[in-house]
């Protein structure tokens, strides 16, 4: 396999020669492999550069796997190296291969804005051998997280593990936070207005949002959340990840995939944000949502992933393993507020409601 990633790392490489030959024009690229969708994120910059007359190009893909080297993904690649030879900005959100692994015209600027505004836990060169992580010898193979010039990131909190994540230098970090957080934190009462037309029951009760990472080797635990909350007084939401789609039989119960409603608009409407270590948990900070960190396998996803932040020791009233006792905190009313309000002082970056503009300015100049 190594020889064959060797081969194919030097036969791109090649290509790439010759499609830096094409002249490079205004344009901005945009990569993800979140999603097969153009992400919140990225719809937002395109707005705000609707104004220049640059041209925009979007591919998005999502890469379960590369195995067999499927003709999509293949033409996906091909399609990239092209496009980063001859745009002036490229802007993207997670690793992508032709990025990484090739050497680029030096016109050309390459913004890392991630998918995360955290980093609650380990990801990237902080996970390399764990058995959740990436392997190290592939990792250095495929040039993991290479090229980057600069990368949008949280609150200055964050940075050690940005930075250890990417194996980068400080220096290229620029706390601002991401578009979509500046978005629902900006638009809030429109985004409620405009969920409450068509699902008027939401407004009718209180609103608990559960939303559980993905893992690698355990699937999300419900249950105890599901059967100790009353549904007389609370609306439950969870939310399924793309790569793990949670199929719920429950009438109480909504889902994000029937909802039809993206996690960061239906943090406007919940009153209680339930998530374990996922870095939602910043977005929901920043537009005041009661937050609880349901942990129940903390123990073994320390030894499998790792984290920058044990919620635990930072804040132990806000943080359960059992899911019922979570539950009955929530339904109590005794909200640790004081450790919420912590939380929001030290992770969230300074005026992240701005961060759209910034990057939309940041864009235009390096585009002239």
């Amino acid at each position: 396999m190594t020889l064959i990633i060797k081969i194919g790392k030097l036969f791109l490489k090649f290509i790439y020669l010759f499609m830096k030959l094409n002249k490079t024009q205004n344009k901005v690229l945009f990569l993800s492999r979140q999603s097969n969708r153009v992400p919140l994120d990225f719809r937002l910059i395109i707005e705000g550069l609707e104004e220049e007359n640059y041209k925009i190009v979007t591919i998005c893909q999502r890469v379960e796997s590369t195995k067999g080297l499927k003709f999509s993904f293949v033409t996906n690649i091909l399609s990239s190296m092209y496009h980063l030879a001859t745009s002036k900005v490229c802007v993207i959100d997670s690793y992508s291969l032709p990025v990484s692994i090739l050497k680029h015209k030096k016109s050309l600027t390459i913004i890392q804005i991630w998918h995360a505004m955290g980093k609650i836990k380990q990801s990237g060169y902080q996970t390399l051998d764990k058995p959740d992580g990436r392997s190290k010898k592939m990792a250095l193979l495929l040039d993991m997280h290479k090229n980057y010039d600069i990368v949008v990131a949280g609150a200055k909190a964050w940075n050690h593990a940005y930075t250890e994540s990417f194996n980068i230098s400080e220096d290229k970090l620029w706390n601002i936070g991401l578009p979509r957080a500046a978005y629902i934190h900006n638009n809030l009462k429109e985004i409620q207005k405009k969920i409450y037309r068509r699902y008027p029951e939401l407004k009718t009760k209180q609103v608990i949002l559960y939303s559980p990472t993905f893992r690698v080797s355990k699937k999300s635990s419900t249950e105890d959340l599901i059967k100790n909350i009353d549904y007389d007084k609370y609306i439950l939401i969870i939310t399924s990840h793309p790569k793990h789609q949670l199929n719920i039989d429950n009438p109480n119960i909504y889902t994000s995939s029937k909802l039809k409603i993206n996690i960061y608009e239906l943090l406007t409407i919940c009153d209680y944000f339930i998530t374990d270590y996922s870095s939602l948990a910043v977005e929901a900070a920043a537009i005041n949502k009661k937050t609880y960190y349901y942990l129940y396998d903390y123990e073994d996803y320390i030894k499998s992933n790792g984290l920058n932040l044990d919620t635990f020791k930072e804040f132990p009233k806000l943080t359960f393993k059992d899911g019922k006792k979570l539950v009955k905190n929530l339904q109590s009313g005794e909200y640790d507020i004081e450790s919420f309000k912590t939380y929001k002082k030290k992770y969230l970056p300074k005026n992240f409601e701005d961060a759209t503009n910034k990057i939309v300015e940041f864009i235009i100049d390096k585009m002239r």
